[in-house]
């Protein structure tokens, strides 16, 4: 088990994105990084719980390796789409808050989180024939050394400690990759927002993990299985 709070590691951002996320950094407070196995590195794969912001937003300021997110394309696709979705999906429907109060709020939340997103790299997703556009910007990313972080719990009923399920989008993007010849690391990860601790499990790769779950399904619950185990996991028994 590996235990880092390593920082001098840069993403490749603009620079005024950097001077962005240090201002950022009064709202994120910097988590502890445990790794039961090995931290990554390039061309793997992270899943994650999303915990609202707090997960992505920990993972771009303070996580020490090459990082792309994917992330809904409303949330990439200009202030209007932005705006609509925030304030009907994102802050009523996962959120619990009240819809005027949400739309209110977005006013003024929309346009500077559209500015942020602006230099996040983000890569979008899509549920149609688009998602191959996701798939290709996935695989270049991937080729280019840096690691794809995707939150694929299912949130139809708001963001949960214990998480329901995974989609399976995930799959489908190792499974490509194992068919052009790069089997991927898959490491899957849960930040424990109230004690500002991120755990990564062991790495698995994907072909291992097809022995283990061979159908997308029996991904899905395997994974997320192992994911709150991590929520669950005794941080007195990580000496934290």
């Amino acid at each position: 088990m590996a235990k880092d709070k390593n920082n001098k590691f840069k993403q490749d951002r603009k620079l005024w994105y950097r001077g962005l996320k240090n201002i950022l950094k009064f709202r994120y407070k910097e988590p502890i990084f445990i790794y039961l196995g090995d931290k990554p590195n390039q061309n793997g794969i992270i899943l994650s719980n999303h915990v609202g912001t707090d997960a992505p937003m920990s993972l771009e300021i303070y996580a020490d390796f090459p990082i792309r997110m994917w992330g809904t394309h409303e949330m990439n696709s200009g202030l209007i789409k932005m705006y609509k979705y925030q304030s009907r999906v994102y802050y009523h429907e996962k959120k619990g808050w009240n819809l005027h109060l949400a739309r209110l709020f977005c006013l003024l939340a929309s346009p500077l989180t559209n500015l942020f997103y602006k230099g996040l790299k983000l890569i979008s997703t899509y549920k149609d024939q688009r998602l191959r556009k996701t798939i290709k910007e996935s695989i270049t990313a991937l080729n280019n050394g840096e690691n794809i972080v995707i939150f694929p719990e299912v949130s139809d009923e708001g963001y949960q400690d214990i998480l329901k399920g995974f989609y399976k989008g995930f799959a489908l993007l190792s499974e490509i990759c194992l068919k052009h010849g790069n089997d991927p690391l898959i490491y899957t990860s849960y930040f424990k927002l109230k004690d500002k601790v991120y755990i990564f499990d062991k790495p698995i790769l994907f072909s291992e993990l097809k022995k283990i779950a061979p159908t997308k399904e029996k991904m899905g619950k395997y994974l997320v299985d192992r994911c709150n185990k991590l929520g669950q996991m005794d941080l007195k028994e990580l000496n934290i």
